[in-house]
């Protein structure tokens, strides 16, 4: 460990004299460590003195040495070094071959066999692909603009891959520096729903304007699980704008309820039966599946808990109160599963196992609450209705039963 030279171009220790009583300034690798003591309680400390860091290319955080002395830890800022970014795009290839190898077999009905085969025939399902991963890169990206355009350091997306029903989890990115203040994390968090929602609109309008797919006689009389997947809202507002149909086959026996390979898939209201017309033996394109994607996640990232989107922006919004609707957000996922079973009767295969694994999983994550901003100055009233009009948007992707999964 050095002592910094003078001659370095530091962050100017003047900017420390009333908030941090400094002792010495030594230099660990690309570190800066200010060692000294806090005079002015830690928010304060970093409201006052972030600037200055940030203005020569650091981010400063507070921390203490073993021997409890305080201690202020600059890092340089993380910089573009024109590399590619492997991972990234590792797994945005294996995502590709997830998402076009489950399309193909679940949505286009291509049998596994002949894809193991011929791998190539998977590359029918690309419509499918692009939805998908559309709908979830836009989202992404639009944290990412955002953040950048707020200096705040985040990582490009990272597709996660998976397998039925969608071939992948969803998308995320890392955010690695500090939020400056609330408009920060109010743009940055509501960036994503809204361009992903934008993504969402234009990708379910393709969709429905793309002729059905043909089920072939394999399958529906193969028997076999059904999986149900019910319209949100803004699906049938849509369909009924564009005047298009959003299921086929009859109301009696909708042919949109048919087995898939190996199980099945349809669309639904949730509430009734769905739209229908007289043709039978087809389903919905399965670009509309990544609509429905999109409405889906929407609603799990607008949940305002944690690190979720609607989380940051209801931190923003409300400030510390946050925390007392993020604590409720676990009972009332619970609560809806209980309404489900004990209410309506449904399985746990009906979405009643769905919102118990998230209000679990919003159990955990409400520990590890959004992020902080250095200045917790309050929104404007133009930021705050576009938060409340954005959690409007999501309840029209809410469903009580998104997903069921039923017997042939």
């Amino acid at each position: 460990m050095d002592s910094v030279d003078s001659s370095e171009t530091t962050p100017p220790t003047e900017v420390l004299s009333s908030v941090f009583h400094l002792y010495e300034c030594r230099r660990d690798g690309d570190r800066l460590l200010y060692y000294g003591e806090v005079l002015v309680p830690e928010r304060m400390l970093l409201r006052e003195i972030w600037p200055a860091f940030r203005s020569a290319g650091y981010e400063v955080q507070l921390a203490q040495t073993d021997r409890a002395q305080d201690v202020l830890v600059a890092r340089p800022l993380d910089t573009p070094d024109g590399s590619l970014p492997w991972k990234n795009l590792l797994l945005l290839a294996l995502t590709i071959c997830s998402t076009l190898f489950v399309g193909a077999t679940a949505w286009y009905y291509v049998p596994a066999s002949e894809i193991f085969a011929n791998p190539l025939s998977a590359l029918q399902a690309w419509p499918f692909t692009a939805a998908v991963l559309g709908v979830l890169l836009v989202h992404e990206l639009g944290h990412y603009a955002m953040a950048r355009y707020h200096g705040v350091d985040v990582s490009l997306p990272y597709v996660i891959p998976f397998i039925f029903p969608f071939g992948t989890m969803g998308a995320i990115i890392r955010m690695r520096g500090q939020m400056p203040d609330r408009k920060s994390l109010f743009d940055i968090g509501v960036a994503g729903p809204l361009a992903g929602l934008a993504a969402t609109i234009v990708i379910t309008v393709i969709g429905l304007s793309l002729d059905p797919i043909t089920v072939p006689e394999r399958v529906l009389s193969g028997g076999g699980e059904v999986i149900v997947f019910n319209n949100p809202p803004l699906l049938d507002i849509i369909a009924v704008l564009i005047n298009q149909p959003v299921a086929y086959g009859t109301a009696a026996s909708p042919a949109t309820n048919v087995p898939l390979n190996p199980v099945g898939a349809a669309i639904l209201d949730l509430i009734g039966q769905p739209s229908v017309s007289d043709r039978t033996g087809v389903t919905v394109h399965p670009v509309i599946i990544g609509g429905w994607v999109g409405m889906f996640f929407t609603v799990l990232n607008l949940l305002p808990v944690g690190q979720l989107d609607g989380g940051h922006m209801l931190r923003a919004m409300l400030g510390e109160r946050q925390e007392t609707v993020a604590a409720m957000v676990p009972l009332a996922l619970f609560g809806l599963s209980a309404y489900l079973y004990y209410g309506r009767g449904l399985s746990i295969n009906e979405s009643v196992g769905l919102w118990a694994f998230w209000g679990l999983f919003s159990t955990f994550i409400a520990f590890n609450g959004p992020a902080h901003p250095i200045d917790d100055t309050g929104l404007d009233a133009k930021r705050m209705a576009v938060g409340v009009f954005t959690f409007l948007l999501g309840l029209l992707c809410f469903m009580l039963v998104p997903i069921q999964l039923l017997g042939a």
